[in-house]
Formats: C-alpha cells, structure tokens, sequence
C-alpha cells in the first residue's frame, strides 16, 4: 500500500521537523516539505515578535501548505509536510487542497517540549508562544484522516513508530 501524503503535526517543539524529514528519506519517492518556508512575511515578522497568529493571518498560508502538497502527489512525489496544522478548520483547509493527506500528531509532554524548546534557537518561533500554541492544539478526533503518536522514546523510534501507525490505520 502506497504511503499517502503526509502531514507530520504538533506544536512548536514536538519533532515535526526532524519527523517529517527522516519520514521522506525513508519512504520511497517522498518529498520533505516544511510549511514554515512557506509563510507570508507578515506571519514571520509577527512571529519573531512573540505575537500568536489569528486565523486570518494562517489562512493564505494554510492554502499554500495544501496547493504545496498537490502539487508534489501531482509530480508523483509523496509529500511530507511538517506543519503544526494546529485545529481541526486548518486540517480541512488543507484536505480541501489535497483530500489525501494524511495527519500525524506528535503527542509530547508539556514539560518535554519546554526543555526542547530552551535547548533550540529557531528563526522566529519563541518559547514564549508555546501556551498559545497548546492553547490552540485541537487533538485529532475520530472521523479525521490521521493517528496520534505519542513520543516518549529515543529518535529513529518515532519514524518506525510513525509508518507503523499510519499503514496500521490506512
């Protein structure tokens, strides 16, 4: 069974990144995509400034993640999104732009994504908003095209964990 498209999702910290990259080296004919490259200039400014995004401002965004991952199943590619796709109306908002994509939430304790989140420096994500972000996370629901994986092992766990659990639920 091919590997649908897939969105590797959480908040800030959670892994998706290095997720969602280690997914597409290993699955064959996948793409690495990370929707962070594709936000407006407004977004990143008001986010290196500690400002939370509203749902206007994630919208055109949104529809940018969508039309990025259609448009690499269409070249023949299986996209791997690293998006924290945070609420159920983003994740319809990109099935809407790609019905086959498929969500992975990494599930992480608070307190292991704040000590994540003070080891690193990202380009314009703060620590600071992680409340806002956890404020905003709308776990997966039955009914949606994705599993939750709860990461609690080392690195390279997480991937085999991951495939396992979306062929499981395909």
């Amino acid at each position: 069974m091919a590997t649908p498209p897939l969105v590797i999702m959480g908040v800030s910290g959670s892994g998706k990144t290095t997720v969602a990259q280690e997914l597409a080296r290993r699955i064959d004919g996948a793409v690495f995509i990370d929707a962070d490259d594709l936000h407006p200039a407004a977004n990143v400014e008001k986010m290196r400034n500690g400002i939370a995004l509203t749902d206007v401002d994630r919208a055109p965004w949104l529809d940018a993640v969508g039309r990025a991952m259609r448009a690499a199943t269409r070249a023949g590619s299986t996209p791997v999104m690293a998006c924290s796709a945070l609420r159920r109306a983003y994740r319809e908002r990109i099935l809407a732009e790609e019905p086959e994509a498929f969500f992975v939430l990494l599930d992480v304790d608070r307190a292991e994504l704040q000590r994540r989140l003070k080891a690193r420096k990202h380009q314009y994500m703060p620590a600071s908003l992680l409340d806002s972000q956890l404020a905003t996370l709308e776990r997966l629901v039955p009914g949606e095209p994705g599993v939750i994986v709860p990461i609690t092992g080392p690195a390279g766990d997480v991937e085999d964990t991951v495939l396992a659990k979306v062929l499981q639920a395909r």
